[in-house]
C-alpha cells in the first residue's frame, strides 16, 4: 500500500455482482479508512432526506478502541465501502497457477485522496469501527475492506439496511430510510415502506394534524416533535390489515395501492381526534397519554371501527366527529381515572398489556354509545 500524487494504491481483487457492478476486496491500515471515506450522516434539509448513517455512538467507539489497544488482537470484521467511479483498477499480469479457481482478478486499486466531504468513498457498514481504528494506538492495524462501485445514495441506503437488518439497528432509522429506497427489498422490510411513507407525509404536510409533531430519527433536534414514529407506524400497519382495517380498502394489490386516499383518510380521522381532544393534543407523552405510544396505538385501533361506519355514511367526517364526541367525556388523557380500567391517566404505559386494554376499552365504549337508543 503506497501513496502516489494524492492517490492511495492497494493490492485488491476485483469481481462483479448484480448488473455488472464492480466489487473489490482489499486491506487497508485502520488509520486510512477515514482518509479515503466519508460518513454520510442521516439528516433532513427543507425538502429531502439526506444520508443514511446513524449518529456516532461514543461509548461504542470507546469500547472498540480499548479492545484494539489491549494488545495483539484478532479483528477480522470487514468494513463495507461504496466507491465512486473515480477509482481505477490495473489488472496484474503474469502466469496463472494450473487449476486456479478464478472468481476475481487480482491487481492494483487506485483510490484518490481528497478532503472531507469530497472523498472517493462512503462508509456503508462499519462507521463505529472505522472511527475507533482511526483513534487506536496502532495506526497500521490491517483491516479487511469490501467496496462496491456506486455513487447512488439510494443504493448505499439499500445496502446499509440489508447489512444492518440482522444487527441491533434502531428500527426507527430503518423505517425512515425505507421510503427512500426504490429497489426490491426483503418482504418483511417492504411491508414497512408504505406505512413509513404515510408517516412521512403526516409529518411534512401542513394540512396534517401531525405536522412536525412526529419524532423521526433524522430530526432529534426538533423540540416540537412529541409523537413516537414507531407507534404511529404500528397503528397505520394495523389500519392496513384486511378485511376490517380502515385503510385496507385502498390496498387492492401490491402494485395497485392508493396512498393518496390512505393519507386523506388518516388526515380526516386524526384531525377529528385533535379537534375533539384539544387539551390533550400536541403535548409531551408525560403530560398527555393521547400523545403516548399507548394512546396513538389505541386510537389507531379505534380508527378501524369508526371508519368502517364512516365510510358507509353520506357524511364521513360528521360520523367520525360524533363518534369521538360520544366517548370524549369518558376519556382520561391528561387527568382523572379510566373508569372500567381502574387506572389513573398517567398509569397507562406502553406495554402490550396496556396497549390492548386501552384499545379494547375505547372500542367497547364506541360500540356501546353508537347503538341507537330506544
Amino acid at each position: 500500500m503506497t501513496e502516489v500524487d494524492d492517490n492511495l494504491l492497494v493490492r485488491a481483487v476485483r469481481t462483479q455482482q448484480g448488473d455488472g457492478v464492480d466489487v473489490y476486496a482489499f486491506f487497508l491500515h485502520g488509520s486510512d479508512l477515514t482518509r479515503i471515506a466519508d460518513i454520510s450522516r442521516i439528516h433532513r434539509d427543507e425538502k429531502d432526506l439526506k444520508g443514511f448513517q446513524r449518529k456516532e455512538i461514543r461509548s461504542h467507539v470507546k469500547a472498540i478502541v480499548e479492545f484494539l489497544d489491549s494488545g495483539p488482537v484478532l479483528f477480522p470484521n470487514a468494513i463495507t465501502l461504496a466507491l465512486s467511479s473515480d477509482v481505477s483498477f490495473d489488472v496484474s499480469r503474469g502466469p496463472k497457477p494450473k487449476g486456479l479457481t478464478e472468481v476475481g482478478q487480482s491487481g492494483t486499486l487506485n483510490i484518490p485522496l481528497r478532503k472531507d466531504g469530497e472523498r472517493a468513498a462512503w462508509i456503508v457498514d462499519g462507521q463505529q469501527r472505522s472511527l475507533a481504528l482511526a483513534k487506536a494506538k496502532d495506526s497500521r492495524f490491517p483491516v479487511p475492506v469490501v467496496g462496491f462501485v456506486s455513487q447512488d445514495v439510494q443504493v448505499h441506503r439499500e445496502q446499509f439496511i440489508l447489512v444492518n437488518k440482522v444487527k441491533a439497528l434502531d428500527v426507527r432509522l430503518i423505517n425512515e430510510l425505507l421510503p427512500e429506497v426504490g429497489s426490491l427489498l426483503p418482504r418483511d422490510l417492504a411491508a414497512n415502506r408504505l406505512p413509513s411513507e404515510l408517516c412521512n407525509l403526516l409529518n411534512r404536510q401542513q394540512k396534517s394534524p401531525f405536522y412536525r409533531l412526529i419524532r423521526r430519527a433524522s430530526d432529534a433536534a426538533n423540540q416540537q416533535s412529541v409523537v413516537n414514529d414507531t407507534a404511529l407506524i404500528a397503528a397505520i400497519k394495523q389500519n392496513l390489515r384486511g378485511p376490517y382495517g380502515a385503510l385496507s380498502q385502498y390496498k387492492l394489490a401490491a402494485d395497485a395501492s392508493n396512498p393518496d386516499a390512505m393519507y386523506e383518510s388518516l388526515v380526516l380521522y386524526w384531525s377529528a381526534v385533535r379537534d375533539i381532544f384539544p387539551d390533550a393534543w400536541g403535548k409531551q407523552p408525560t403530560e398527555s397519554r393521547l400523545m403516548h405510544s399507548a394512546g396513538i396505538k389505541a386510537m389507531g385501533s379505534l380508527m378501524d371501527q369508526v371508519m368502517l361506519r364512516a365510510d358507509s355514511s353520506a357524511t364521513p367526517e360528521t360520523e367520525v366527529r360524533e363518534a369521538l364526541q360520544r366517548i370524549a367525556p369518558l376519556c382520561a388523557w391528561i387527568e382523572g381515572t379510566w373508569e372500567g380500567l381502574g387506572l389513573q391517566w398517567n398509569e397507562i404505559q406502553g406495554t402490550p398489556q396496556h396497549n390492548r386494554l386501552l384499545a379494547e376499552h375505547l372500542m367497547q365504549l364506541d360500540r356501546k354509545l353508537s347503538r341507537p337508543t330506544r
